[in-house]
């Protein structure tokens, strides 16, 4: 793995540390969940051989520090450091950015505030469930999450949301064992420090966030929606595929499921390099 070079932004209530790797166009990756710039240590090298990849941890989270760390988490702050992150490292041309997951949440936002600084957006799985038309039955999971977070602690909390992202009766299906690349395993660590303030203060927000799909529907040119090979009908997967159907564009599949570019690093990278050049 090539070392990248590291900086830091300062942006509104946070800093945020960042990752510079390779040359050519910008390519902004947005991580999701409770992981931050090494998430994407599996795919970033291979892209850097066509694009400058800059990689980043999300406001609150590793190496990203907040003023303030009761500050409720909002998708516009986070939509506005990726929107800082663009300006610094490309002010003058609008850039290409995959997010996944929450990150996607966040690009998604950035796509439809600020469409001039998007070249081509990649939104794998962003759980918009909001646009459901379920969208209560998610609503009324959230409030159970956080009140097990309230009641009974972390890993409680998380095998509540855990079950809930999941499509009805796969709990009782047998799983095969996934065995992690090594990178992915060295930083399980990391990912679990940063669990907390992913349920606690995340999951709430993004999650509640309804996207303008009018807006969208103006840009859908730009926006390549993924889903996950092995996650179909689950939760994150179907606002990615209702949209796609809303707006009348392909949803493109990517190896694995909701965690595949944690799963399958090599063909997932491939995948999304094949993506960003030809939609």
């Amino acid at each position: 793995m090539t070392a990248p070079t590291t900086g830091s932004l300062r942006v509104n209530g946070a800093t945020l540390h960042y990752e510079v790797r390779g040359q050519g166009p910008l390519l902004l990756l947005i991580p999701g969940g409770s992981g931050g710039a090494a998430s994407f240590d599996g795919i970033a090298d291979a892209l850097a051989a066509e694009y400058t990849v800059a990689t980043y941890d999300p406001r609150g989270m590793s190496r990203s520090t907040l003023d303030d760390a009761e500050t409720v988490q909002r998708v516009s702050d986070h939509g506005e450091d990726a929107l800082r992150i663009l300006d610094l490292l490309s002010p003058g041309e609008p850039a290409r950015v995959f997010g996944t997951s929450s990150g996607a949440i966040a690009a998604v936002h950035l796509l439809t505030t600020f469409p001039e600084r998007v070249e081509r957006l990649v939104a794998h799985e962003p759980p918009l469930v909001e646009i459901l038309p379920d969208a209560p039955e998610h609503r009324a999971l959230l409030a159970r999450v956080q009140e097990t977070l309230r009641t009974q602690g972390l890993m409680p909390a998380m095998a509540v949301f855990a079950a809930g992202l999941k499509k009805d009766g796969e709990a009782a299906e047998p799983k095969a064992a996934v065995t992690l690349p090594p990178q992915a395993a060295a930083r399980a660590e990391q990912t679990m420090a940063n669990l907390p303030y992913f349920i606690g203060r995340i999951v709430p927000g993004f999650m509640s966030y309804v996207p303008d799909i009018t807006r969208l529907g103006t840009v859908s040119d730009r926006l390549v929606l993924a889903g996950g090979q092995d996650s179909r009908d689950e939760l994150p997967y179907r606002p990615a595929a209702l949209l796609a159907e809303r707006l009348g564009t392909p949803l493109v599949h990517f190896p694995g499921g909701h965690t595949g570019l944690t799963t399958h690093p090599a063909e997932f990278g491939e995948r999304l390099g094949k993506v960003l050049r030809n939609g």
